[in-house]
């Protein structure tokens, strides 16, 4: 990488998971910028951004996964104070959007929550957000600012490709899944199946039966959030009932609340296939959990707004 690129790319990470920042910027060849982040007393987030950054085009990593509050607020006030310091341009590069699941009014006063943290990083003054696969697609209209949302199907087909498994069909866990299940299917060149489910409560899911022929085949269940991982499991319970010889789970992001690796770990899946968007405890990386790294994909994607280059062509078939 040449000097004038290392002179006006700056990146910087929160708290929430510097680990995928870090290697991000090693595949860049870029070291991480300066940043402390702390506590004043009565518990009020402090950031102090220890470079010049005049000039520079700022790219800013954080993921707002749990704790959201603290993790979105961070993200806010380092996107100020760059903004502050005379940033030329900053990138919000968010993995995991937060709050994207309250993106539409269930009963007549709801709040919108997505649309309200859109508001609230543009506020603060970014310029554009990278970020992958967004719950609902039409979250990127929230914005008045560019979205670039990346696809982690292209990571997760290859890994499925690579195991070589024979008869597989693809299934989404919910018709709203259908259009991202279907793509799947398509890069893997297997047939596709669709379960009709009803969620009577919040965190809550009933399969009701299996629309499309698993009978014999590996199955391989497909979504965007594994959160307490009752939707899946009930699901991989369902395709063995009407005979799928295996059922494997692939999401991009393992949310993971409450007790829901636990849950999975002790599940009928054969096998939860995620990335990295979110940070996992080591000890959560293993058993039936598999975690596969984003960091190349996002590296190019920074690399490619950076020097305008089309991010959409890193997901054409």
């Amino acid at each position: 990488m040449n000097y004038e690129y290392r002179k006006k790319i700056r990146l910087f990470t929160g708290r929430a998971n510097p680990k995928l920042a870090h290697d991000i910027a090693e595949y860049l060849n870029l070291p991480m910028g300066q940043a402390e982040i702390g506590h004043f007393q009565d518990g009020e987030i402090n950031v102090r951004i220890g470079e010049t950054v005049r000039g520079a085009e700022c790219f800013v990593i954080q993921p707002t996964c749990a704790p959201a509050d603290s993790n979105l607020m961070e993200l806010l006030i380092m996107i100020d104070g760059l903004r502050r310091a005379s940033a030329k341009t900053i990138t919000a590069v968010v993995p995991y959007y937060g709050y994207a699941r309250q993106d539409r009014k269930l009963a007549p006063h709801d709040p919108i929550v997505a649309k309200l943290v859109a508001n609230l990083l543009t506020t603060a003054g970014a310029d554009r957000i990278l970020t992958m696969d967004l719950h609902a697609g039409q979250i990127q209209g929230f914005f008045d600012v560019p979205v670039d949302n990346l696809k982690a199907l292209p990571i997760l087909t290859r890994y499925f490709l690579e195991k070589q498994m024979g008869d597989l069909v693809v299934v989404s866990p919910d018709v709203g899944g259908v259009a991202r299940a279907r793509e799947f299917s398509e890069r893997l060149h297997a047939p596709l199946a669709i379960m009709d489910k009803r969620r009577p409560r919040p965190n809550e899911a009933e399969i009701m039966h299996v629309i499309g022929d698993v009978k014999g085949r590996v199955a391989i269940l497909i979504d965007d959030i594994i959160d307490t991982g009752g939707t899946i499991i009930k699901a991989a319970e369902a395709l063995l009932a009407e005979g799928a010889r295996e059922v494997y789970a692939a999401a991009t992001h393992a949310v993971f609340s409450g007790d829901a690796y636990e849950r999975l770990n002790q599940s009928v899946l054969k096998e939860i296939v995620v990335t990295d968007t979110i940070p996992l405890p080591p000890e959560r990386s293993n058993g039936k959990v598999r975690v596969l790294t984003v960091a190349p994909l996002f590296a190019q994607a920074i690399r490619n707004i950076f020097e305008e280059v089309s991010v959409s062509q890193l997901f054409e078939l």
